[in-house]
């Protein structure tokens, strides 16, 4: 892959604390101006490496380059980071908060006083600009943090649980806007173990389990490489039909309709056609996907 699209590469990298290994021999690459989902369960090695990626720790073994370079002081400056821990000072208010911020990467404060403003309004915030951390809720705590780490406007964004703690509207909201800045030409590392906000937002995926890679690529690639033996139906009748191993190995009940595993080598339209013919009424017979959640239980359970 041509070095110029690929804003991150992460070779064999490995590290261990004592003698527990956190992450062990990763290799990935992020392209530039999308949007990568670093997937897998809680302890699964996604923050270890992370912090590797920003600096905060130090690889045992392998390497990590950013921009084509190993990660620098001043390259830190074009990552932006959202750690799961979050962390803002309480009793300052909130304009002064992301002026610090802002300080801190070398912007003026006239120039940080333009983007806060920008910022508060987008985020639906101006009127708690000279407010005190204590005064807001966790979901605008969550989106003040948001802010800082966007302050100045990083090449790759890197997003740790950004979720977490949000009500179902302001995810809503944070999605519209991180798909904004992505169109912006950014990139973006998203983590995460909620498997369907994942699949939203995300055209890469890495999922890692107990500190090893378990499966990459494309979300596209990876959905349909598990799409073909997946049948949704909503139908009354021909339970005798369903009963055939030879045709259907697994059935699991939905609310309003059946989600089929097929056997394998068997072929859908066989089944479509014994149902007809055993007499059901079919509604919907439809060959589906995955969701990102199945794929990810599978694996994970492995």
């Amino acid at each position: 892959m041509n070095e110029q699209n690929v804003t991150l590469r992460v070779e064999n990298v490995t590290k261990r604390f004592g003698d527990f290994t956190a992450v062990e021999d990763l290799s990935f690459n992020v392209k530039a101006g999308r949007v990568f989902g670093f997937l897998g369960p809680n302890g699964a090695g996604k923050t270890t490496t992370i912090r590797m990626i920003v600096g905060i720790t130090a690889p045992d073994e392998g390497k990590i380059r950013l921009l084509g370079e190993k990660v620098s002081s001043e390259l830190q400056n074009q990552i932006g980071y959202l750690p799961e821990e979050r962390g803002l000072y309480k009793k300052i208010k909130v304009r002064d908060q992301l002026r610090y911020f802002a300080a801190l990467k070398g912007i003026s404060q006239t120039e940080a006083d333009k983007r806060i403003d920008f910022w508060l309004g987008r985020m639906e915030l101006s009127q708690w600009k000279m407010k005190k951390t204590t005064d807001l809720s966790k979901g605008m705590q969550q989106k003040i943090q948001f802010i800082c780490t966007v302050l100045h406007d990083p090449d790759l964004l890197i997003l740790d649980e950004p979720f977490s703690g949000l009500d179902p509207v302001n995810v809503e909201f944070m999605m519209d806007v991180i798909e904004e800045y992505k169109s912006a030409d950014k990139t973006i590392i998203f983590s995460t173990h909620l498997m369907s906000t994942a699949e939203k937002l995300c055209k890469d995926i890495l999922l890692i389990n107990k500190s090893h890679k378990v499966i990459s690529g494309s979300l596209r690639e990876v959905k349909a490489s598990y799409g073909k033996n997946l049948i949704a139906l909503r139908a009354t009748g021909g339970n005798g039909v369903l009963e055939d191993k030879t045709l259907v190995e697994k059935i699991i009940e939905h609310a309003d309709e059946k989600e089929l595993h097929l056997a394998e080598n068997a072929d859908s339209q066989v089944l479509l056609k014994n149902l007809i013919e055993s007499g059901a009424t079919i509604s919907k017979f439809e060959q589906i996907e995955p969701s990102l959640n199945d794929i990810f239980i599978e694996k994970v359970r492995m």
